[in-house]
């Protein structure tokens, strides 16, 4: 079964799902009130989640100090920047709050840390004395003793024997009481991650087996829960074959421990667009459980309710069963990932969101979901994860109506206080999910759970807040909302712009036309001009000047808007011959479409509130008016690495600001500007006002820019081809010629030692290697604090044996061919310099027998920034520690980067907001990107361009280009020449 997209309208999703029999709401109502009022009259323990999150809300200060420093603290290996992490974090906070309930350690730490924030933090610059220094190392102990205790109360055990101690004494009470065992750690980035997590897994059902039941019935058992992710650094859909390859094999291995202990072996639920491939793992162990384990009734899946597609994956876990003939277990929860879902479907740009955006949907399809796997029983064995009280009383209706077996989960630390009401009322089963692992690795799962419950639409928080009725709390799921509580992604920016549509490459149907164009594509020839060529171009392009820019804005602007929406239709062709002719996988020509038609749109809106006639303050009597109008023909130079986005950007600018375009593509990609053009010609734009001019540069390229009716360059390449074009216009006889050049940078990016490793080794690989390296804001250097270094060198070492080199057509590759046999000769020439003189991290395998220009990503250490000394356009990355002597402070590092020259982007990975934002006021660059990846800036969203060697800006996509296009008049008009000022008269005096 395939399921629904998943970017269905939440309406229709909602309108399905109520249409099924609905609950006595009325009874679920009575049922959970006294719950509600039982544990408002007796409140959780203070360091229970609803009574943290109650005293320290993410909407305060405090409240994200805490969620920071709990994240980043325990794993910061330096005492100087844990006392800089807690000062910039504590310092910023109050932690004793009006409320009258805070508690004397975090109270204790945020005195003493306002103080020392203003030694640590930037500011005047003064170092901490002796007494200062041991005051701040007091603090960030205190600190991390707080933080320890916060992990106890939500982290069983630090590893599983411990664990296995604290689950049995909590047992004491509640002898039916059973825990999953979730052993904590972030997905996989490296093999070397998911053998240690494998072998983790592997002890924890040893050891879990040792203490199972005798009546060997895996729901009286305590179990363990495992994630994909964390098992295969590669599990994602575009890797399919290899995660059958390589990941089904591993998880087997625990599947046949499981079943021989019989106990219970839950997948873990992960991201919307891993969701299809996790249910193909599942029926494959399925079969062959079905045929090695007919009998064991342990084995089964976490599903989502916030998901849209939640209802018919409840119905394929169903099916699933009933084929292979086996009880499934089927954990129901409502999501942990909600925020990101919702900004990976703003960022890809697509027709909808794969969750609910209304907390009372996920409600809703949480019943809906429960429903089905109750008349599933006992096929199914139903297990409801939830803390909402009015979901517990619905699931207890719903099963005492069909008297099926279930049991009910909870978190470990959290809604102790409504179970204990719950369990009042009878026998009802009860896991909790429990969490192990080091106190230092809590972090993500802590906060993914602060954030999660923290929400001000969450039952836990509106639980713990007094000012919410029962009645409020406890209100009936079973209604739509018709309009999502969140602007769709394509009305991300409002009404005066549409964001471009994407494609969700993780969901088959729109990936497969996509790839269907890029196999059925070939490269047409496009003829070279020649210098009569040119000339009569430049006579023909003046000649049409007039004419277009005489055309008012509005329609200039309509036009662009129509060849917006006519790329966007015509998606699957153009990503095809991106593929083909730049040699760019599908994730890269995705982008590159989209970029282009969000040019053409902001523009257009752009030009509107711009261009127009502005009217001018100035004394009474007369009228004043700016007017904005073309300079002429305006030669647009753009590169390879974009051909598409930046030459329609280039192009789209000049003609909406009324010049005609002579447009000259790189040597190496004229078919796609070809294509262009074409269109552009198809939405209005006049031959007289837009021509091509395909050729070398030397020859070409030089003659539009010497010709005498060139009225503005906007060049986009090397630094070295800038400067010639300079030196000519500024050679030539004649107006004098304005230059927008965006050319290449060394981008760095500073990693301190709060940086979380796998999120900087993400931000690496994405920033180096993707584009196979020939972007121009491209990762080239990396500086990372020596404490941590090592650590994130051999991760960065074991993502990278990861990607896949390879044919740009095939959806598996990541890294594909570089441009052009010279950029490949350029390069390996470097490489082999590199080779001599630096010291190798990583290169990634290439396929034996690979036809083609491949050069493989790799990585080389460097003794110092300086030995930087030119940009290696490809998948090349130097590597750099600071720390101590000259590279002691983040400060030095930036003041060397500077020193290079260029500015176009800067990466800053750190924890420490006050650190980040002095970085970015000293760092001599156009964008600077903190805690992310350094590539994709979106038009309109993060301006692109930079300074130094790096350009001369304006920004492209950003609210100043289109002025830089444009020459500017004003008219005055004397209106009181003809006998005196009517208007000022006509007032009285």
């Amino acid at each position: 079964m395939r399921l629904p997209r998943p970017d269905r309208p939440e309406a229709e999703v909602v309108h399905a799902l109520l249409e099924r029999p609905r609950l006595g709401w009325d009874q679920v109502r009575l049922a959970a009130t006294p719950w509600v009022q039982a544990v408002r009259d007796k409140p959780a323990p203070f360091w229970a989640m609803e009574s943290l999150l109650k005293e320290y809300p993410l909407s305060r200060p405090e409240g994200l100090a805490l969620m920071r420093l709990a994240e980043a603290l325990l794993r910061v290996p330096d005492t100087e920047t844990a006392m800089a992490l807690t000062a910039d974090q504590l310092g910023r906070a109050d932690f004793d709050t009006p409320s009258g309930g805070h508690h004397p350690v975090l109270a204790s730490l945020s005195a003493n840390a306002i103080a020392l924030t203003k030694k640590l933090l930037p500011g005047d610059g003064a170092q901490p004395g002796v007494i200062q220094r041991l005051g701040a190392q007091t603090v960030v102990a205190a600190a991390v003793r707080a933080l320890q205790l916060l992990g106890r109360q939500f982290v069983l055990g630090r590893n599983i024997a411990e664990a296995q101690r604290e689950a049995q004494s909590q047992r004491g009470d509640h002898p039916a009481l059973r825990f999953s065992f979730d052993m904590l750690g972030e997905g996989a980035r490296t093999e070397q991650d998911a053998e240690r997590y494998l072998a983790s897994y592997r002890n924890a059902i040893e050891q879990i087996a040792r203490q199972n039941p005798a009546d060997g019935r895996p729901e009286s058992s305590d179990g363990i829960s495992i994630k994909l992710s964390a098992l295969y650094s590669r599990y994602e859909e575009s890797q399919r074959e290899r995660v059958f390859e390589v990941l089904l094999p591993r998880v087997w291995s625990l599947v046949e421990l499981a079943a021989q202990a019989h106990i219970n072996l839950t997948i873990d639920a992960e991201e919307s667009e891993r969701l299809e491939l996790s249910l193909d793992v599942l029926e494959s162990l399925a079969a062959r459980i079905a045929q090695q384990f007919p009998q064991w009734q342990g084995f089964g899946l976490a599903v989502q309710a916030y998901q849209t597609r939640s209802l018919e994956t409840v119905q394929e876990v169903a099916r699933i069963a009933k084929t292979h003939g086996l009880r499934l277990m089927v954990r129901l929860v409502k999501g942990a990932y909600w925020d990101g879902e919702i900004k990976r479907a703003q960022e890809l740009g697509l027709a909808g969101y794969p969750v609910f955006t209304h907390k009372q949907h996920t409600d809703l399809a949480y019943l809906a979901c429960a429903r089905v796997l109750l008349d599933h029983a006992p096929r199914i064995y139903p297990q409801f994860a939830t803390h909402n009280a009015g979901t517990i009383a619905a699931i207890l209706q719903l099963a005492r109506e069909r008297g099926a077996a279930f049991e009910m989960q909870r978190l470990h630390g959290m809604g102790e206080s409504l179970y204990r009401e719950v369990l009042k009322g009878g026998q009802v089963p009860l896991r909790i999910y429990a969490p192990v692992g080091e106190h230092r690795d809590l972090l993500a799962y802590l906060v993914r759970r602060l954030l999660e419950n923290g929400a001000n639409s969450s039952f836990v928080h509106q639980l713990a807040d007094q000012n919410v009725s029962p009645e409020a709390l406890l209100v009936s799921p079973f209604n739509l909302q018709p309009e999502p509580s969140l602007p769709l992604p394509l009305a991300l920016y409002g009404p005066g712009r549409r964001n471009s549509l994407g494609v969700d490459l993780a969901c088959a149907a729109e990936r497969e036309p996509l790839f269907a164009a890029a196999e059925r594509t070939s490269v047409p020839t496009i003829a070279e001009a020649g210098a009569a060529t040119v000339d009569a171009a430049m006579r023909s392009l003046q000649a049409g000047f007039d004419r277009w820019d005489g055309r008012p804005v509005a329609e200039r602007a309509a036009v662009l808007r129509r060849a917006a929406d006519a790329l966007e239709a015509r998606m699957p062709e153009f990503c095809g011959l991106l593929v083909r002719e730049a040699h760019k996988v599908m994730a890269d020509a995705v982008p590159e479409v989209r970029e282009a038609v969000d040019f053409l749109r902001y523009y257009a809106a752009q030009a509107e509130r711009q261009l127009v006639p502005q009217t001018l303050p100035g004394p009474t009597g007369e009228s004043n008016e700016l007017h904005l109008h073309g300079r002429g023909v305006f030669v647009c130079i753009s590169p390879w690495n974009f051909p598409l986005a930046i030459f329609v950007g280039q192009v789209a600018a000049a003609l909406v600001a009324g010049n005609a375009v002579a447009a000259k593509p790189a040597e190496q990609t004229p078919a796609v500007a070809q294509r262009m053009v074409e269109l552009l010609h198809e939405c209005g734009v006049p031959a007289d006002a837009l021509q091509l001019l395909h050729g070398p540069g030397d020859t070409v390229g030089a003659a539009l820019v010497r010709d005498p009716r060139c009225a503005g360059v906007a060049f986009t390449g090397s630094t070295q081809v800038a400067k010639l074009i300079q030196r000519s216009l500024a050679d030539k006889d004649g107006p004098i010629v304005p230059l927008i050049a965006e050319t290449g940078g060394i981008n760095a990016m500073v990693v301190d030692s709060t940086a979380l490793a796998e999120q900087v080794a993400d931000a690496v690989v994405q920033s180096a290697f993707r584009s196979t390296g020939q972007r121009c804001s491209a990762l080239r250097l990396l500086c990372v604090h020596e404490r941590i270094a090592d650590g994130l060198l051999e991760m960065l070492r074991g993502a990278m044996q990861e990607l896949v080199v390879g044919d740009p057509v095939q959806w598996i590759t990541d890294v594909g061919p570089v441009i052009d046999a010279e950029a490949h000769e350029n390069l390996a020439r470097q490489v082999r310099r590199l080779d001599a003189e630096a010291r190798l991290i990583a290169r990634t395998p290439v396929p034996a027998g690979l036809d083609g220009r491949y050069i493989a990503p790799a990585a080389y250490e460097l003794k110092q920034i300086a030995d930087v000394r030119q940009e290696i356009f490809g998948p090349v990355l130097h590597v750099v520690r600071w720390g101590s002597g000259e590279l002691a402070t983040a400060e030095a590092v930036v003041e060397r980067i500077n020193a290079l020259g260029y500015g176009l982007t800067l990466g800053v990975q750190t924890r420490i907001d006050g650190r980040a934002q002095q970085i970015a006021r000293h760092a001599r660059v156009g964008n600077v990107y903190v805690n992310r990846n350094m590539i994709g800036a979106v038009v309109g969203v993060q301006p692109f361009g930079g300074e130094g060697l790096s350009g001369t800006g304006p920004k492209a996509g950003g609210p100043h280009y289109l002025l830089r296009f444009c020459s500017e008049q004003t008219v005055t008009v004397n209106t009181a020449a003809a006998g005196g000022n009517a208007t000022l008269l006509a007032g009285g005096h």
